[in-house]
């Protein structure tokens, strides 16, 4: 019974996060060395699908694992899994807020924006955005929407992850203002 909630578990944070490191189901689900951990993934095999990035393997759900978790989406190997593995760093370091919801639209008045993820704590909204790889130009311009939200309500939290000191150095520029915090990828590992 007890194997069979593991099991179970694993299949729902994959069916939450979308793509999962094995060390990222092993700080999630306490799996354990590495060599256990792989035992446990190997014996997932009917569940699960994954491919090698940077020299790890990124699970995800094949269809007998949508199925057994009554998963709609369906992923497939992507060169996107970073911003995916980014975001499910932030959410496991932060200790898996239940509020936490990936691909959150926000819409007030004339104003529409997508968040890569949005969690409450301390009754704060806090907005996540993802910063891999994306033009510096996206960001002013989501950065610019995110002020126009805070003149309607200032009481969020803007919450990035990005890849570098450079990049951080810019976004704390760009946010100043605003009510926001930024961590870098490698901090959140």
């Amino acid at each position: 019974m007890k194997n069979q909630q593991r099991i179970e578990q694993i299949l729902l944070s994959l069916k939450k996060c979308d793509y999962l490191t094995r060390e990222q189901l092993q700080r999630m689900h306490k799996l354990g060395q590495d060599r256990n951990a792989q035992k446990i993934l190997r014996s997932l095999n009917q569940y699960l699908s994954h491919f090698s990035d940077d020299r790890k393997k990124v699970y995800y759900l094949n269809a007998s694992g949508r199925e057994f978790v009554q998963a709609d989406k369906v992923r497939k190997k992507t060169t996107q899994v970073n911003h995916f593995l980014m975001r499910n760093d932030l959410y496991i370091s932060l200790g898996r807020p239940t509020t936490w919801r990936n691909e959150v639209k926000i819409t007030l008045n004339n104003l529409s924006l997508v968040s890569d993820a949005a969690y409450i704590l301390n009754k704060i909204h806090h907005f996540v955005e993802i910063d891999n790889k994306q033009s510096m130009q996206k960001n002013v311009q989501k950065i610019k929407k995110y002020k126009k939200l805070s003149t309607f309500n200032p009481q969020f939290q803007l919450v990035w992850v990005t890849t570098t000191l450079y990049r951080r150095n810019r976004l704390e520029k760009l946010c100043e203002g605003m009510n926001f915090k930024i961590y870098l990828w490698e901090d959140l590992k």
